[in-house]
C-alpha cells in the first residue's frame, strides 16, 4: 500500500502508481489541516509519497520522523505526474 499525503486532485497520480508501480491500494490524506498529524500510518504501508506543494512544514516533518521510526521509505514530489515519475526514478537510482 502507498500512503499519499498532500495534494487535492490526485487521480492522475493514483493511475500512474497503479499502472507503472503496480500498486493496487493507494490511500490519500490531504494534509491541509494540522490534525492529519494525529493519524497513524497504516501497518501495511510500503512507502509514503509526500506531495510537497500542499503540505506545511510541520506536517512534513512529523511524517518524515514517523516513517523513519517505522523504517518506511519516503518519496517527496510536487503534484504533477511527471514530477512523481521523476521522483520514483530518482529513488530507484539511489
Amino acid at each position: 500500500m502507498i500512503l499519499i499525503i498532500g495534494g487535492d486532485k490526485i487521480e492522475p497520480i493514483k493511475e500512474f502508481l497503479k499502472e507503472k508501480q503496480g500498486e493496487d491500494i493507494v490511500e490519500h490524506w490531504d494534509g491541509r489541516k494540522v490534525r492529519v498529524t494525529h493519524k497513524i500510518i497504516p501497518t501495511q504501508t510500503n512507502h509514503i509519497l509526500l506531495i510537497t506543494d500542499y503540505l506545511n512544514h510541520n506536517t512534513m516533518y512529523h511524517f518524515k520522523k514517523e516513517a523513519k521510526r517505522k523504517n518506511i521509505p519516503i518519496i517527496c514530489s510536487k503534484r504533477s505526474v511527471n514530477s512523481v515519475a521523476q521522483s520514483y526514478t530518482d529513488y530507484a537510482n539511489r
